[in-house]
């Protein structure tokens, strides 16, 4: 089993690579590091790569990077996918800060890219946009939950943090309640991205930021139940949802089997588990507020 530590960078397409550049480094904040005819890639302030742009199509992701434990053989690994009938491609330079990867596809076809040893990106000093700390998880709608779960715990070594019953997953590699998220949906294709920020005074920073660049929120601010993170929402202008977060549940020791003790947990101690149907999506804010009509208990 391959074993993930953290969640790299993500590729995204685009018809307009200019549009989406001045978007995430004058809006966003994040740094360009790298620029090719068709290919720009992009870093937080503190070095830490977090997305690529292609020319494509809008609102598509089409690889999705993550390191595994620096000085792991990658040789290795790729013989390990193989017993799983998986075939890895060994690349190189697949970004700015990797400079050898293993390469495959996912059951959702997306490009997935594995790599042990990474150089963080110049430092950036530079004030500007909302300057994210990184690129903190990918939600994807796919066809067949079960399966993307089995893949994504089974080949590459994630750990299921909760269900919101049999049609939503959050799965971590790290100490952060969810890196990928994946829900049922009939058409397949990218649910959100998201950033992290320093905490909630940076969440109002944010909302600011973006009003002052004509971009409206379409969810938020509100703190989720399953995660617990406080978070917003808004569409970047290729309709990509992209999210800001602070707060999210950590479960630092994994053999404890729960996640720390938060003031705003409804259960103590807080363990992974599946959440009811009726589960609110926020403990408080957009989308928390439960209208009785009738007998019906609806949201």
């Amino acid at each position: 089993m391959i074993k993930v530590c953290r969640l790299g960078h993500a590729t995204l397409t685009t018809p307009d690579l200019d549009r989406q550049v001045a978007y995430y480094t004058q809006v966003v904040g994040l740094t360009l590091i790298e620029r090719e005819a068709k290919r720009v890639f992009l870093a937080t302030k503190q070095g830490l790569e977090a997305l690529a742009l292609e020319q494509g199509a809008p609102n598509a992701l089409s690889r999705l990077a993550f390191q595994v434990a620096p000085g792991t053989d990658l040789a290795q690994l790729a013989r390990e996918l193989s017993t799983h009938g998986i075939k890895a491609e060994r690349r190189s330079s697949i970004s700015p800060g990797v400079a050898q990867a293993i390469v495959f596809e996912d059951p959702k076809h997306t490009t997935i890219e594995i790599f042990a040893e990474y150089s963080f990106a110049k430092e950036d000093t530079s004030q500007g946009g909302i300057m994210p700390l990184k690129l903190g998880h990918v939600a994807y709608r796919v066809a067949d939950v079960q399966q993307i779960v089995k893949f994504y715990t089974d080949v590459l070594g994630f750990r299921v943090s909760d269900w919101r019953d049999d049609t939503f997953a959050f799965l971590r590699c790290g100490p952060d309640h969810h890196t990928v998220n994946f829900v049922v949906d009939e058409v397949p294709q990218l649910h959100h991205i998201a950033f992290e920020v320093k905490d909630w005074a940076e969440i109002q920073r944010a909302c600011e930021w973006l009003a002052k660049n004509n971009i409206h929120l379409v969810w938020g601010p509100g703190r989720h139940i399953i995660g617990h993170n406080i978070a917003i929402y808004h569409r970047n202008p290729d309709k990509v949802r992209v999210e800001f977060f602070c707060e999210m549940d950590l479960m630092k020791d994994e053999g404890l089997g729960y996640f720390d003790p938060r003031p705003w947990h409804q259960d103590r101690p807080q363990r992974p588990k599946v959440w009811g149907p009726d589960t609110l999506r926020n403990y408080w804010g957009f989308g928390s507020e439960r209208i009785i009509r009738g007998y019906q208990t609806v949201e």
